[in-house]
């Protein structure tokens, strides 16, 4: 017979509390009473995890006959419990929920009690969350599970089959690497998509507006642009674009942070004032604002197409960069990222993260995003000029105008 010690004890009453917690939701849900009933409730459940635990410690102790035979009966009695169920109702959630409840009693018998616990606690959620999970699914719409499976693809598939390089002039041509950051800054933008999908208009234009300023705050600008001219009069549009603004310098800083940490500490001193103007105009402007009914459907950024030309894109923004750096001084290069700051701040943001610096070199490539950062405000100010109408245009280019001046003042002084 095996020692019983104290991490055995320890072992058997994690397997036992395990199976214990699962067949508390399981009674507690209905599953284990009336003619509709399941394999077990409570009791069966704790004994399930008992029997488990046992025969991970057999199994550990040289024992491992007797563990087989114990957890195949398990198994057995779960498997002849589904046939005899499966007669009236073909769902297996208590069943597989009894397997799960075998297999981390067992890691706890082993003496795996993180994994055994882990394992236990997802699995009591899962049970407790079946409501809210199948609303979640009932509001998935066909676009976004499409769009969520290329992700997955472009991901799983098309990631692990790049080479990791490097290649070309520069050493700059990295392809497993350059998808990577194409899939991270793609991942921001579905992730606003999603919110932005999930939430729409029921929770006001601002927020909205904020959702679609993660994926594109230049888009977000045009369409509330055109729409004040169906809505001259309401302020609350230019207060949306603001706030699309706003979030996009966000966005760079969140970035940052993942892609260059260090750069993400030098990058708010540039444009805090900008973040600042921004938010307290949205709240000023925008808050409790009635919203008029604008759609700001922006497409799904995971399209493959889109995918390849952001690759294009951060891969040309990144020779530019690379060269720029090599044969001029720190103020060409400012000038170079304001241009670039004109078309894609994302490339720009990936390919000055990315540059190999010293610690002197780090403060020119924060003066170089923000003068991109700058371009870019500059750029969405002349659209809110020529397409805006009304309240929107009285609103957006000044604000901007001013967000824009800050940042200049900042990098120059």
């Amino acid at each position: 017979m095996p020692p019983l010690t104290f991490s055995v004890v320890t072992g058997l009453a994690v397997a036992t509390l395990a199976g214990m917690a699962i067949g508390l939701e399981r009674q507690w849900s209905g599953h284990a009473d009336g003619a509709q009933a399941r394999f077990g409730g409570i009791r069966t459940f704790t004994l399930l995890g008992a029997l488990a635990g046992v025969s991970g410690w057999f199994a550990i102790s040289g024992l491992a006959g007797v563990a087989v035979t114990l957890l195949g009966g398990a198994i057995a009695l779960v498997v002849i419990g589904y046939a005899r169920a499966s007669r009236k109702n073909i769902d297996a959630t208590t069943e597989v929920a009894a397997l799960v409840t075998l297999a981390a009693g067992t890691l706890a018998g082993t003496d795996r009690l993180a994994l055994a616990s882990g394992l236990a606690a997802a699995t009591w959620l899962l049970l407790l969350e079946k409501t809210r999970l199948h609303t979640l699914v009932s509001r998935i719409d066909d676009e976004s599970l499409r769009a969520s499976a290329r992700f997955a693809a472009m991901a799983c598939i098309v990631l692990p089959l790049l080479p990791p390089g490097p290649y070309g002039p520069l050493n700059a041509v990295r392809p497993r690497e350059l998808w990577a950051f194409v899939l991270f800054f793609s991942g921001l933008s579905f992730a606003g998509w999603l919110a932005r999908r999930a939430i729409g208009l029921r929770s006001g234009l601002i927020v909205s507006a904020v959702l679609g300023g993660l994926v594109s705050s230049t888009s977000v600008t045009t369409m509330l642009a055109y729409d004040s001219r169906s809505h001259p009069a309401s302020r609350v549009l230019g207060a949306g674009a603001v706030a699309a603004c706003t979030v996009m310098l966000l966005r760079v800083i969140a970035a940052c942070a993942v892609l260059n940490p260090e750069l993400a500490l030098r990058l708010p001193r540039y444009v805090w004032p900008s973040i600042l103007i921004g938010t307290v105009v949205t709240v000023i402007v925008g808050w409790r604002r009635p919203s008029s009914d604008v759609d700001m459907a922006v497409d799904s950024p995971l399209q493959l197409g889109a995918a390849l030309k952001m690759a294009g894109m951060f891969q040309l923004v990144l020779f530019v960069v690379l060269w720029v750096q090599q044969q001029w001084s720190s103020r060409a290069l400012l000038v170079t990222s304001a241009f670039v700051g004109l078309t894609d701040v994302d490339a720009l943001t990936l390919s000055l993260a990315r540059t190999p610096m010293t610690s002197t070199a780090i403060e020119s490539l924060a003066e170089a995003l923000a003068a991109g950062v700058l371009a870019n405000t500059v750029l969405k100010m002349v659209v809110a000029a020529v397409v805006g109408r009304g309240a929107f245009r009285t609103v957006t280019v000044p604000v901007l105008g001013v967000m824009a001046i800050a940042t200049f003042v900042a990098i120059f002084t």
